[in-house]
C-alpha cells in the first residue's frame, strides 16, 4: 500500500456513481459490519447525490449527500483507512455544500467515529441510540 495514494473524486447520481458506491458500501456494511443487504439500500440513494473516491479506477471510499442536508453512508475500505481518505472525502462534501449555499450539514455518526467527525468541525447533538445494533449519535456542521 503506497502512503500517498493518487487520489479522485467523482460526484453524481446514483444511476452514475451506483455500481462504485454499492462496491464500496458492500464492503464496509454489509460484509465487514454485517448490516442486513435490506437495510443498506434505499430509496434515498436515488434523490442523494453521491461521492465516491478512487485509487487509480478502484473505488476506494464513498459518502451520500440526502436533499435533507444528512451525510450519510460513509465508508473507507479497510486498506485505505488511516491514510486521510475519509477527511478528503468529507472535505469534499463540506466544500460543496459551500458551494451550493447550504446552512449547514448533518449526519447519523457511529459513535467510535464521533471524534473524526469533531475534527471536521461537526459537534454532538441529542442521546446515543441504536441503529443496525451499532451505537449512533446525530451531529452537526453550521456554516455561519
Amino acid at each position: 500500500m503506497m502512503k500517498n495514494p493518487i487520489i479522485d473524486i467523482q460526484k453524481g447520481a446514483w444511476k452514475t456513481l451506483q455500481q462504485d458506491a454499492m462496491f464500496v458500501r458492500k464492503r464496509v456494511f454489509i460484509e465487514e459490519q454485517q448490516i442486513p443487504e435490506a437495510e443498506e439500500w434505499d430509496a434515498q440513494d436515488e434523490r442523494s447525490i453521491h461521492f465516491v473516491m478512487y485509487h487509480d479506477t478502484q473505488p476506494i471510499a464513498t459518502a451520500r449527500l440526502l436533499e435533507n442536508r444528512s451525510v450519510g453512508r460513509v465508508a473507507v475500505l479497510k486498506p485505505y483507512r488511516g491514510l486521510n481518505i475519509g477527511n478528503k472525502l468529507m472535505q469534499a462534501i463540506v466544500d460543496y455544500a459551500k458551494q451550493q449555499n447550504l446552512p449547514d450539514l448533518k449526519l447519523s455518526a457511529q459513535v467510535y467515529a464521533t471524534g473524526f467527525y469533531e475534527r471536521l468541525g461537526f459537534r454532538q447533538r441529542g442521546e446515543i441510540y441504536d441503529d443496525c445494533g451499532i451505537p449512533h449519535i446525530e451531529m452537526f456542521l453550521n456554516f455561519d
